[in-house]
């Protein structure tokens, strides 16, 4: 089994800054990236960020300029800073692992992230 234990989510003014953290643990083999999705109200989740284990980022145009994603390799660890926060930043972000040949995803139980205009 595989957890992800997400943190840093809460509430910010526009402009702001907030830093997530997700942590991985349990059976845990050949990881292929981490990343972040988020989900806003009554709208799909959506790519945010993606750090693969060599290094490699993607981010979303909505994003980009703004967020950082980086990751610890050795405690399975992936972060997103996110700076200049806007309120259409404003969902629940979802920690997300790929893994296995089979490219399996997990992912978190999500961490609320509100911007106040």
């Amino acid at each position: 089994q595989v957890q992800l234990v997400e943190s840093g989510g809460g509430l910010v003014q526009a402009g702001g800054s907030l830093r997530l953290s997700c942590a991985a643990s349990g059976s845990i083999f050949s990881i292929n990236r981490m990343g972040w999705y988020r989900q806003a109200p009554g709208k799909q989740r959506e790519l945010v960020a993606t750090v693969t284990v060599g290094g490699s980022t993607n981010y979303a145009d909505s994003v980009k300029g703004r967020f950082t994603i980086s990751r610890d390799n050795a405690k399975n660890t992936v972060y997103l800073q996110m700076n200049s926060l806007k309120p259409e930043d404003t969902a629940v972000y979802y920690c997300n692992l790929r893994a296995g040949w089979k490219l399996d995803d997990y992912w978190g139980q999500g961490t609320q992230v509100t911007v106040s205009s």
